[in-house]
């Protein structure tokens, strides 16, 4: 994914799948598109995370990325190259 949305919540009472959700809601508003990925920093889904389930918040897959701050969400169209 070249091209996305920063997300910052920083809400440790929030689950990261519901967190997840609401930046793909604003993200469908805004750009009109789906969005299929979102990038995380790896701390953010440390086990034991239930909402965590084989990468996945929804409809969106989840991906550890070093270079995501934490609090932050890296979320988009995942590139079909």
């Amino acid at each position: 994914m070249n091209v996305g949305m920063l997300w910052f919540d920083n809400d440790a009472r929030t689950a990261l799948k519901a967190q997840v959700e609401r930046a793909a809601d604003y993200y469908r508003q805004k750009y009109g598109l789906t969005p299929d990925l979102c990038l995380v920093h790896p701390s953010m889904l440390v086990e034991p995370r239930p909402e965590f389930v084989e990468g996945r918040a929804g409809k969106v897959a989840l991906r550890a990325h070093r270079a995501i701050l934490p609090g932050h969400l890296w979320i988009g169209v995942e590139d079909k190259n």
